[in-house]
């Protein structure tokens, strides 16, 4: 732009100097009528031209540096021409009217799912979303969520009907046998514990000790001190302790009727329990105070950070964006399209949130250009519009030299004519 307008410059006063040499070359030549002619026209160009040059100097400087009256006009003008501008801005050219005119032909909803559409696979759009989705992850504050976790657990759990599970649980002991598999481990507990030699011991001090403590009369007393003096401690205990070997090796057995008549027994009571209101509400009040006691917010508060830091890590992977977003933006999108109604509703609204944004911001036109401008010194000002528009300046010059040219040909021609 600066070369155009400097070769426009140039050509200008390359007019002038043709103009005013072309009047000192026509001088010798006011005898004849065709010197007489064409002094004119270029005495006209040359007085055309720098008329023309003067009224385009004026406008931004003193021509020559001389301080002519009505001169300068942009610096002097400077702030008047300013709060022309804006106010052109303002009432002529930017109105809220014409803007709202201009919003109301577009379709913006149109538009923004066109574009969403369009740029949905990009790499951009794609890391866009996900950085923003991970910023989300990032800000929520676990501490202040994880005391409604714990107090939306507990609730949960206390709702929980004992009834809806203990007769489950009571099946499944039945069906796993747990009840078989519990016997067999007291048994072999019974089992280990008996065939200790402390033991025999145990059992038989107990058994001397019960012995002598019986009360009775006559022969039964007589017939007492006569086995306590035939055994001891060890003959006793060996005997209990033979006795509870043989017992528990017994109940072992699979076939033993006494051991299928124990688990038929135990599994009475346990069907029992179903219907039992008693032990419901133990298990309930348990329930109740265990509850209670229970302070989880440790855990939820570390739960809550493996889970957040594992949702962080998910959703870099392809297949998050891929198989989880598109198809939920996509989905989104189809049915916004296929809903006229919605989309008139979208359209409106966006329409609306514009509109409500120049209302509010249309002066604010103007005082950006003000800001704008007044930030410019009156060089700088003058250059950028001599810039801009120095081309068809020049090109004004040049015409006035050429029109006047033209002119005084035709004028003198009259004159000689007449």
């Amino acid at each position: 732009m600066l070369k155009q307008t400097n070769k426009s410059r140039n050509l200008a006063t390359i007019s002038l100097i043709v103009m005013g040499s072309g009047f000192l070359a026509t001088l010798p030549f006011q005898h004849s009528i065709w010197g007489i002619i064409l002094q004119g026209g270029f005495e006209a160009g040359l007085v055309g031209g720098l008329a023309d040059w003067f009224a385009v100097t004026a406008l931004f400087r003193h021509p020559l540096g001389l301080p002519i009256p009505h001169t300068a006009l942009l610096p002097k003008k400077r702030n008047s021409i300013i709060a022309g501008i804006i106010s052109m801005l303002e009432n002529d050219w930017l109105t809220k009217e014409s803007i709202r005119k201009k919003i109301d032909t577009i379709n913006f909803t149109e538009k923004i799912i066109y574009l969403i559409d369009k740029e949905l696979h990009s790499t951009a759009i794609r890391q866009s979303i996900i950085k923003l989705i991970q910023h989300l992850l990032g800000i929520i504050d676990i501490k202040r969520i994880a005391p409604q976790v714990e107090i939306e657990l507990k609730k949960r759990i206390n709702t929980l009907n004992i009834k809806d599970y203990l007769p489950t649980m009571i099946e499944q002991v039945t069906v796993r046998k747990y009840d078989e598999r519990s016997l067999d481990f007291i048994l072999k507990e019974i089992d280990e514990w008996a065939k200790k030699e402390s033991t025999k011991y145990k059992l038989g001090g107990l058994a001397v000790n019960t012995v002598e403590n019986i009360k009775a009369d006559g022969f039964m007393q007589f017939a007492l001190k006569s086995f306590s003096n035939l055994v001891n401690e060890e003959k006793l205990g060996d005997i209990i302790q033979s006795l509870i070997l043989k017992g528990v090796d017994s109940y072992r057995d699979p076939f033993n009727q006494n051991r299928h008549t124990l688990l038929a027994h135990i599994d009475k009571k346990l069907q029992a329990l179903k219907s039992d209101e008693k032990v419901y509400e133990e298990l309930n009040n348990l329930k109740t105070q265990l509850i209670g006691k229970w302070n989880p917010q440790e855990k939820i508060i570390d739960l809550l950070k493996q889970l957040q830091q594992q949702a962080h890590d998910f959703v870099e992977k392809e297949i998050f964006y891929d198989v989880y977003i598109l198809p939920i933006i996509k989905k989104g999108l189809a049915e916004i399209n296929s809903k006229p109604e919605t989309v008139n509703q979208l359209e409106l609204f966006i329409k609306k949130q514009i509109l409500s944004f120049v209302d509010k911001n249309h002066s604010k036109i103007g005082l950006l250009v003000k800001e704008n401008l007044e930030k410019l010194d009156n060089e700088t000002l003058i250059n950028m519009i001599e810039t801009n528009v120095g081309k068809d300046l020049q090109w004004i010059r040049v015409n006035g030299a050429v029109c006047g040219f033209m002119i005084g040909i035709v004028l003198v021609g009259f004159k000689a004519f007449f």
